[in-house]
């Protein structure tokens, strides 16, 4: 890989790092406050919010210009948010802005390997990508769940730091100035991110443009035959990934009896699980066989089912390892599968921003869902059912609808091949 590269890398890294911290420090936010338990899955609601209702925007926003610049900008956004958290903004707006942020942020960072690097690096890039995300969904959460604990706080307090040493034996506001300075760090890497050759488009000053040009890409890529396969895939998964941090939470407090900070580990194990499949994925797994690791998708549903049955932590931790090492070798090549498709469709920033519409939709239906059935006390076993028998059969519908298109390329083939042979035997 080039060194420009590894910049990308080390910019999404630190941003990812502090996005996953975020969601902890914001949930214990909403517990200091004594907000009901239904409002943390509402916290991703937020969050993916703006990926559905910009997604007409960021995409052609993210082509107009250097996507170095873009992802400074959005990382800007995020410090925005962290920020209004630190001055006690209600954690579900100030969550919203990062998301906000976000939002702007992804279809730059993966809209820039797609012109910075040639299509047969496409796999080994998204388990770099992949892997130090989910690394960093490692460390985040890790870290966040340290920076809540009140006796660092109050060592940090001690330290008397100008301007705002006194409101740092507060809470959880320590934990909220790291992951700010995380999302500084982040903003410097963006600065050295290296430019393409690729021609940005001008951005159009009309929305309704906009609207109707983002309209036609949705469609291009639910109409592909591999696309529509790849994006069904991604958005399943990014919907139940999402959803799945905060059945954990619940599962790990009712089933083993852990605090926020000890559950949100156990996302952990889960995160490494995952960049132990991407990187397996990366290395072995050719973008021409992408499609053929759907099957791990349904087999991780069933996995996921199993969840009812352990109730010691490493027993748990091994399950929740092979969930995530089962997600992480199938999403890579998908991702990898549909950024090539939209590259080749429409374009690096309308691709990404498409995929995030999908995939966020997907959050925000599956979190309300989850929101729903926590509000009418819904049992937690239920719940892991109910998810994922989702998965697992949602899975097997789309290995169906690719079998179907196989069948019917095939035919097509067939009857060319016999309609050829006709035509020869009649001269």
């Amino acid at each position: 890989m080039p060194l420009g590269f590894y910049t990308i890398m080390a910019a999404q890294f630190f941003s990812a790092l502090a996005d996953n911290a975020l969601l902890i420090a914001a949930i214990a936010a909403l517990r200091d406050m004594n907000a009901p338990p239904e409002y943390e899955p509402l916290l991703k609601t937020f969050f993916a919010f703006f990926y559905v209702a910009m997604a007409a925007f960021v995409g052609a926003f993210a082509d107009s210009m250097p996507k170095g610049r873009v992802m400074f900008i959005s990382n800007t956004i995020k410090i925005a948010g962290c920020a209004m958290m630190f001055f006690s903004i209600h954690p579900l707006l100030a969550y919203a802005v990062v998301g906000f942020g976000a939002a702007a942020y992804s279809p730059a960072k993966y809209g820039i390997l797609t012109e910075y690097l040639p299509h047969r690096l496409l796999i080994a890039a998204n388990g770099w990508i992949e892997g130090l995300t989910v690394a960093a969904i490692v460390l985040g959460v890790v870290l966040g769940g340290f920076l809540i604990r009140p006796e660092i706080a109050q060592t940090v307090a001690r330290l008397d730091l100008p301007l705002i040493g006194k409101r740092l034996g507060e809470s959880n506001e320590t934990a909220l100035l790291i992951i700010a300075l995380l999302y500084l760090i982040a903003a410097l890497f963006n600065l050295y991110v290296p430019r393409t050759n690729v021609d940005h488009k001008p951005l159009k000053k009309n929305p309704l443009y906009l609207m109707h040009e983002f309209g036609h890409c949705l469609g291009l890529l639910w109409r592909d035959r591999l696309g529509q396969i790849s994006l069904g895939v991604t958005t399943l998964f990014w919907g139940a990934g999402a959803t799945l941090q905060f059945i954990i939470i619940q599962w790990a407090d009712e089933a083993l009896g852990l605090g926020l900070s000890q559950s949100s580990m156990l996302q952990g194990v889960v995160a490494i699980g995952v960049a132990a499949g991407a990187i397996v994925a990366a290395k072995y797994v050719k973008l021409k066989d992408s499609l053929k690791v759907i099957p791990l998708g349904i087999m991780m549903g069933f996995v996921v089912c199993a969840l009812l049955l352990p109730h010691v932590l490493w027993s748990a931790i091994g399950l929740l390892l092979f969930v995530g090492i089962l997600s992480g070798l199938f999403v890579v090549p998908m991702n990898a599968l549909l950024q090539h498709r939209g590259h080749i469709l429409m374009g690096a920033g309308h691709s990404i921003a498409v995929q995030n519409f999908n995939e966020n939709l997907s959050i925000l239906i599956m979190t309300v869902l989850y929101y729903g059935m926590i509000k009418i006390h819904v049992p937690i076993n239920f719940v892991i059912v109910l998810f994922g028998a989702l998965v697992a059969g949602i899975m097997y519908l789309l290995k169906l609808r690719h079998e179907a298109h196989q069948r019917r390329h095939d035919d097509l083939r067939y009857l060319d091949t016999q309609d050829n042979f006709h035509s020869s035997s009649h001269s």
